[in-house]
């Protein structure tokens, strides 16, 4: 497992953004769509040493696009967006992008995305990138367990579950049951804090996460032998955001350490 910021938890101007995160010492980023679209930013992150682990496909959506749309247009616009974003993935050399679930909850908003997500899967396998799906509670899959079985369902070999820690203080689940139930269909992992009620992306450990669960959610990542990403989701509006970013990766790094060794 590595560890990953996702660098929207940081402010500025992007070359600012890239430098911070190296002073932080990750040596792995999540982007946007927005980000690393010019030469100058691609060859710093280069020169830098900072390596892209995962893009989030859906972020930036055109006015109206959706992936389960009943608009044919709207939705072909969403699909078109995110084969964009896949194959900037690619350009970039990411090993995962993701998308999250739509509004429409319905049995035909759900067959819609569904084949959404399947032409998105296939275009990504052929690029040789994992395309994951994440939990989002608010949204048409609100819960893992859902997301598990939607994408069980669609059968495709190149579909992944996005475990988020802070979704799943919101939704109540067990993370090791989640993350033992997903086993080899997990395909990355954010990890964040909030205070069980609303979506906060707070620094770990400063809200309900125990120290405990964490533990225990990263043991199981060892059991199913999950060998991808652990990428901190902060929130940019944290009153130090930099320093958030720091101590939640220690947090990370320890508890790694002792949950390797028990």
């Amino acid at each position: 497992m590595h560890i990953a910021c996702c660098i929207w938890a940081l402010s500025g101007a992007e070359t600012d953004l890239l430098r911070s995160a190296r002073e932080l010492e990750f040596d792995w980023i999540d982007i946007q769509p927005t980000h690393l679209q010019t030469l100058e930013s691609r060859l710093l992150a280069q020169e830098l040493g900072l390596r892209v682990s995962c893009l989030g496909a859906s972020f930036g959506m055109p006015p109206a696009a959706s992936l389960d749309s009943a608009d044919n247009d709207k939705r072909r616009a969403a699909i078109a967006h995110c084969q964009a974003a896949i194959d900037q993935a690619r350009d970039v050399s990411a090993q995962v992008a993701y998308v999250v679930p739509g509004q429409d909850s319905s049995a035909a908003g759900l067959t819609r995305y569904g084949e959404s997500l399947l032409q998105l899967a296939e275009r990504a396998a052929q690029l040789g990138i994992k395309l994951a799906l994440e939990h989002f509670p608010g949204k048409a899959l609100p819960t893992a367990s859902e997301t598990l079985a939607f994408i069980g369902a669609l059968g495709h070999p190149n579909l992944y579950l996005l475990y988020d820690s802070g979704h799943i203080l919101l939704s109540g689940e067990d993370p090791v049951e989640v993350i033992i139930n997903a086993g080899d269909r997990l395909g990355y992992v954010h990890v964040d804090d909030n205070d069980g009620s609303g979506d906060l992306h707070w620094s770990l450990l400063d809200g309900v996460m125990s120290e405990e669960a964490l533990f225990d959610t990263l043991r199981a990542l060892h059991q199913i032998s999950y060998g991808g990403a652990l990428s901190l989701e902060l929130s940019p509006s944290l009153p130090r955001p930099q320093r958030a970013l720091q101590e939640s990766r220690d947090i990370l790094l320890r508890t790694l350490h002792r949950a390797a060794f028990q």
